[in-house]
């Protein structure tokens, strides 16, 4: 944004069942075994059956037709980046234990071209890039479990806007989602003086 100001920006996000607690993750796990045995069963902490399925909502639903997640994801960019930018978003829950994605495209306000988009996002704090185009050049939500940073693959250029460009991010919910921003959040007010440390007797 500060290379290239963001004018819209489209994002459809995968969403691991750990972002819905351990009653998430233990419902994927039983529908799974479930479906080789004697059936899926009842779903009780999501609407319909997550095992081998994808279900494109998340929250509940506002009279706008978006859920409060998808809501979500608007206020923060508003108030982390820009309050300028249009952002549209659909949140899709996948039967994943660990690991959230997304596939975002980005349309500026001036060119950016992809090479030089790479190199901004390799020298950012916290992202790692991994994008070569081969059918191993890519990271998947599997892959990033445990690791702390946010991964970018498939930087590319959008032939059918202008100033256009693609993502796919990925990341663990658990660590970067939420343990490590909580942490790194304290750590930055503490550097800012908003908060001291307290001497233990």
């Amino acid at each position: 944004h500060d290379r290239a100001k963001i004018k819209r920006v489209v994002v459809s996000t995968y969403q691991s069942v750990s972002g819905a607690g351990k009653e998430g993750m233990d419902e994927l796990w039983d529908q799974t075994k479930g479906v080789f045995v004697l059936g899926p069963g009842e779903p009780k902490k999501f609407p319909k059956q997550i095992a081998f399925n994808v279900i494109p909502f998340i929250g509940s639903f506002n009279d706008d037709g978006y859920t409060d997640e998808e809501a979500k994801m608007w206020n923060e960019t508003h108030k982390m980046i820009d309050p300028e930018i249009k952002l549209t978003v659909t949140c899709v829950r996948v039967p994943v234990m660990v690991g959230h994605s997304e596939a975002v495209n980005i349309e500026f306000h001036e060119p950016l071209d992809e090479d030089e988009a790479r190199e901004i996002l390799r020298e950012a704090p916290g992202l790692i890039v991994v994008d070569k185009r081969d059918e191993k050049g890519y990271v998947t939500p599997k892959e990033v479990q445990g690791e702390f940073p946010v991964f970018v693959s498939r930087i590319r250029n959008d032939p059918t806007i202008e100033n256009g460009l693609n993502l796919w991010v990925v990341a663990d919910n658990l660590r970067k989602g939420a343990a490590l921003n909580a942490v790194q959040i304290a750590q930055l007010l503490h550097e800012r003086g908003l908060i001291k440390s307290k001497a233990i007797a």
